[in-house]
Parts: C-alpha cells; sequence; structure tokens
C-alpha cells in the first residue's frame, strides 16, 4: 500500500468532507460496494437533495465515482484517489458492531429501487 502525501489543501478537505456523521457513515457503506441514491435516501432516512449534495462534496473531493445508468446514478468509494490511505485509516477506527451502521446496512439489504 502506497501512501500518498497531500497537501494542506487537500487533506484539510478531505477532513472536513468527513466530519458530518451521515457522510462518514455513508463513505464508509460507499468503500464496501456500490449504492443507487435511491438506496441511500431510503437507507438514510433523508432527503433526496440532502443525499445528493453529500455525495456533490464527496465527487468533488475526489472521492468517489459516478456511474449514470438510465435514470440512476450508482456511486462508489474510489480506491484509486490520493487519499485513500488516509480515508481507509479513519474508517478503520469505526467499529464494525456500531448502532447507526449496522441500522444503515440491515435497511440496505431490503431496499432495492
Amino acid at each position: 500500500m502506497v501512501e500518498t502525501a497531500l497537501s494542506t489543501e487537500k487533506l484539510t478537505e478531505t477532513l472536513k468532507v468527513l466530519h458530518d456523521p451521515n457522510r462518514l457513515l455513508l463513505l464508509k457503506l460507499l468503500t464496501e460496494k456500490e449504492y443507487c441514491v435511491c438506496e441511500l435516501v431510503g437507507m438514510f432516512d433523508i432527503s433526496q437533495p440532502a443525499v445528493s449534495q453529500h455525495l456533490r462534496k464527496y465527487k468533488k473531493a475526489g472521492l468517489v465515482t459516478e456511474e449514470k445508468r438510465g435514470q440512476w446514478r450508482y456511486y462508489r468509494f474510489d480506491h484509486s484517489c490520493p487519499q485513500r490511505v488516509l480515508v481507509e485509516k479513519i474508517l478503520s477506527q469505526l467499529d464494525e458492531q456500531d448502532e447507526q451502521l449496522m441500522r444503515l446496512r440491515n435497511k440496505a439489504e431490503a431496499i432495492t429501487c
């Protein structure tokens, strides 16, 4: 695993985008698999514009990739991003038994677009 040194600007941008609890959990899920916006709306119980705003911030920071399929947009963590090592280290600190994380994973299993 090669670590990439980040500029002050890139490091600050990455930490800012991760500071929100919903965004932190959202990125954790996106490192595990790809999700459609409609799935994320159902999982997080927040509006589609709010989910899209979170994803837009991730996309601007270069943390996620987006793929459009028909009317749906699918997102996943960009494992080739320069911040990969930093993000993976931060996310590894999340307890896998965290109530919120487990609840979101359980909801994901029941949601289809």
